[in-house]
């Protein structure tokens, strides 16, 4: 089983709060991760990790066909939701993981790296021209090693280390974060297009 974890579970400090649930092409932000995730057939249970305004975006993101768990550590760093979408999916082969304010990574992306399934190396990520980022897809092998992930840089230095295959997707969607205001007022512009 390939289990997708989507990562929402931190504050938006930078983005002054409520960034999962600010409105882009008139739906909540974090339902474009979600719904990329769910659209890639390869991947069987999709969790979505919250924290931070877990019961706001509960409330206002539709979440259906999710699973949603809450890290109570969340204020811990990204490696602390990531633990927890990874202990929750622990019988899987594998697990996808996106970002909740990526909202233009699409189902080819992610369907690509899982495609890395079969290969040799314990892990695999997006790069964007050269640029490492997300999805990344994590094998069991490596799982134990999550668990003891600390900080707020989430696997990166574990899928360096472990020899990560670098995927360049560049050409399958947009990496953008959204992490500010005026991140989000770029992406409006640019899906206004």
């Amino acid at each position: 089983m390939i289990g997708g974890v989507v990562l929402a579970a931190g504050e938006g400090s930078r983005f002054g709060g409520g960034k999962l649930v600010a409105e882009l092409d008139g739906r909540p932000l974090l339902e474009h991760a979600v719904e990329a995730m769910l659209a890639v057939p390869a991947v069987e249970r999709v969790v979505v990790v919250l924290g931070a305004g877990a019961e706001e975006l509960a409330r206002v993101v539709d979440l259906a066909g999710t699973e949603t768990v809450v890290c109570e550590r969340w204020d811990e760093g990204m490696a602390a939701s990531l633990r927890t979408g990874v202990r929750t999916l622990a019988d899987a082969e594998a697990v996808v993981v996106t970002l909740g304010d990526q909202p233009f990574i699409t189902p080819e992306v992610i369907a690509a790296i899982v495609g890395q399934l079969e290969r040799p190396e314990p892990a695999a990520r997006a790069i964007y021209e050269g640029s490492p980022g997300h999805p990344v897809l994590i094998k069991r092998s490596l799982f134990a090693a999550v668990a003891s992930l600390r900080g707020d840089t989430g696997a990166r230095d574990l899928l360096v280390e472990s020899g990560a295959r670098e995927v360049e997707c560049r050409h399958l969607c947009r990496p953008d974060d959204i992490d500010t205001p005026d991140d989000l007022e770029l992406a409006r512009l640019e899906v206004g297009r």
